[in-house]
């Protein structure tokens, strides 16, 4: 058993800029506990950052923690795999407390709606089986009908 504190100083996880719009701090709480079964990140969106359009091959589940976000869900048209169509199909708003369960596969967005204020969350990746490798594939686009690539 290991306990830890979410704001406890250090455990920095280096944020690839290409996942996000805007900047972004993340702490691994998975590592600080020992957590082998999942990964649990907490992420800081500065002013109107989010995250960049992504899927998971596990599931997902996000724990507002600050602020107020939003969560998009969107539907693919196509067969390419780095170069097709989009729509958003739901939008989410987030807000301190609120617990969000995001499926396997779904392609989605996440971050801060306010220009002014800092949105956090606590991003729980599930592993789909034992020692497996939890995969994100990350994605630019317009956020509203296309995907150009794959980042």
């Amino acid at each position: 058993m290991k306990k830890a504190n979410i704001y406890a100083p250090g455990d920095q996880r280096k944020v690839n800029p290409d996942w996000f719009t805007g900047r972004v701090h993340m702490k691994d709480v998975s590592s600080k506990i020992k957590s082998k079964e999942q990964g649990i990140y907490h992420v800081y969106f500065d002013s109107g950052a989010k995250t960049k359009l992504h899927s998971h091959n596990g599931n997902q589940v996000l724990i507002a923690t600050k602020g107020v976000g939003s969560l998009e869900i969107f539907r693919r048209y196509g067969t390419s795999k780095t170069n097709f169509k989009i729509k958003r199909t739901d939008k989410i708003n987030l807000k301190e407390g609120d617990i969000v369960y995001i499926p396997a596969k779904i392609l989605h967005a996440h971050g801060s709606v306010n220009k002014k204020k800092t949105f956090s969350h606590i991003a729980i990746n599930i592993l789909q089986t034992k020692n497996s490798e939890y995969k994100t594939i990350w994605y630019e686009s317009d956020f509203k009908s296309n995907v150009t690539k794959i980042v």
